[in-house]
């Protein structure tokens, strides 16, 4: 063995091992300290970057768990206030069955003016309720739109208020008195029907309000006995609640509440005061019976929608969250057992190197001999 004192071969080595023993025990005590395997880019800049965007699509989904829960408490305000209107719907018809009766005599003046003042409540309750500012049961909620053009002129002159990419069709029988105007919007198929409605004069032209969807068509007086068309119009924006955390259709829901004002439910004012109207009265509070529970029941069905997408919102942010653990987070039992692996050839190289830098000395006693 060449003895040599310019160059400490063993020191070196004993050195270079003593830095790495350091530098894996600081590694360790900054992972075991913060609790992630990941502290900057360097160590794994691929899991960095997937764990960030799994940080945001964390975070997005946590917002969008929060709209569907404030989605849901809207359509309970609406549902509250439905309700309501539908108790009074019942009280309506209950005295349009004692007004129908003969035995009413004296008693139409009030039993008329208890009718008026239950349809008034109707309007102000439909007008009055809503959310965070939002008017829920006046028609406007879930569409805005404008304009609107149609394919077959068969007698309609003009329609308004319609929605784009959606298809209105118009089905009208005079014979039998009606007009019905159905649409798929938001996915879900919508419909509304004027019942008492009779053709235009000759030459004139009559509209008819849809206020449930939000559409005002004039029909002319070439319409025939029934005819039928199809609706298209040009633009709309539609409201819609965020429950997901990508800019697509598939991440939202749309909810459409259906207009409960007196005019979108067919009923009018002082319909009590004589038996005939009231017989007839009978059917058109039926009708919007029929009408508020078609509304009801879409805020019911939105409302499990609602329920499921929340549902698989938090099933979404726990596996996400999990996923992003397991790139970023430590394995405290696993940097454990290296922080105590490196910590003792740390101490062995420190002693190793204290032997290595011992060795030259022999020299010395080579040299005094």
């Amino acid at each position: 063995m060449g003895l040599r004192i310019q160059t400490n071969i063993a020191a070196i080595n004993a050195h270079r091992q003593l830095g790495i023993a350091d530098a894996g025990l600081g590694k360790s005590l900054e992972r075991l300290s913060s609790g992630y395997r990941i502290n900057r880019a360097a160590d794994d800049a691929a899991g960095l970057s997937i764990s960030q965007q799994f940080r945001a699509d964390i975070a997005s989904f946590k917002v969008a768990s929060r709209n569907a829960a404030e989605a849901t408490s809207l359509l309970q305000v609406a549902e509250g206030a439905v309700d309501q209107i539908g108790n009074m719907l019942t009280r309506l018809k209950e005295l349009a069955t004692q007004a129908a009766s003969a035995n009413a005599g004296s008693n139409l003046d009030k039993i008329n003016a208890e009718g008026n003042k239950l349809i008034n409540e109707i309007d102000r309750i439909a007008a009055s309720t809503e959310y965070a500012g939002t008017k829920l049961l006046n028609g406007t909620f879930g569409v805005t739109v404008s304009g609107g053009t149609f394919l077959a002129s068969i007698g309609f002159q003009g329609a308004t208020g319609l929605q784009s990419d959606t298809t209105y069709t118009v089905a009208v029988s005079v014979a039998t008195g009606y007009i019905t105007i159905s649409a798929t919007i938001g996915g879900q198929l919508i419909s509304q029907t004027l019942y008492g409605v009779s053709a235009p004069s000759s030459g004139q032209t009559t509209e008819y309000s849809f206020a449930a969807l939000g559409l005002t068509i004039e029909v002319n007086s070439d319409l025939a006995a029934t005819s039928s068309a199809t609706i298209i119009s040009h633009t709309a924006t539609a409201s819609n609640f965020q429950v997901g955390a990508k800019n697509t259709g598939d991440d939202r829901i749309g909810v459409l509440i259906g207009s409960a004002t007196t005019s979108a439910l067919g009923l009018s004012t002082d319909k009590l005061d004589s038996v005939s109207e009231a017989q007839t009265f009978m059917a058109t509070v039926d009708t919007a019976i029929g009408l508020l529970n078609t509304t009801r029941g879409d805020i019911g069905a939105a409302q499990n929608r609602l329920s499921y997408a929340s549902a698989n919102l938090a099933t979404t942010i726990e596996n996400v969250q999990a996923a992003e653990s397991v790139i970023r987070d430590v394995d405290m039992a696993l940097e454990m057992t290296s922080f105590t692996k490196n910590q003792i050839l740390l101490q062995a190289g420190t002693a190793m190197l204290a032997q290595a830098n011992m060795a030259p000395q022999s020299i010395l006693s080579l040299i005094g001999q």
